[in-house]
């Protein structure tokens, strides 16, 4: 009988030594990955704003709880009021899946699973739509 608890004792103290390995190794990498990310998201709002293309700005990045990486664009030749909102997120939509399974900008989001959520505002800052490309999406 007191072997049993010997061995019992052994078997949950090896247990234990593993999980909290592992715990403590997945923590580092955690770390190590929300580093890296936070270190480009601020890099990237330095520059800001920042002209991306003809008629669109990139205002800031963000971080968001549950691996979302948030950006905030402006159309610059855009007004609510007379623009086709639905056709304008439907044609930026496509081009933004497109775009981010190609960009080398993106291969740091891309292998941690984050999701890419974009906001965009017309030029008088209005709020006109949001886009969200799943990890799943744009691997």
């Amino acid at each position: 009988m007191r072997k049993q608890n010997i061995l019992f004792l052994t078997i949950i103290i090896i247990a234990l030594g593993i999980v909290g390995y592992f715990y403590f190794f997945l923590e580092e990498n955690a770390e190590e990955e929300n580093t890296e990310i936070t270190e480009l998201v601020l890099k990237y709002n330095k520059n800001c704003p920042l002209k991306i293309q003809e008629g669109i700005r990139l205002d800031s990045v963000s971080l968001h709880k549950e691996r979302i990486a948030q950006y905030n664009l402006t159309l610059l030749h855009v007004v609510k009021e007379t623009a086709e909102v639905d056709i304008i997120k439907d044609e930026i939509q496509k081009s933004l899946i497109s775009t981010a399974k190609g960009n080398p900008g993106l291969v740091v989001f891309r292998n941690n699973d984050y999701t890419l959520n974009y906001s965009y505002s017309d030029k008088k800052k209005v709020f006109l739509f949001n886009v969200k490309i799943l990890p799943d999406q744009y691997k």
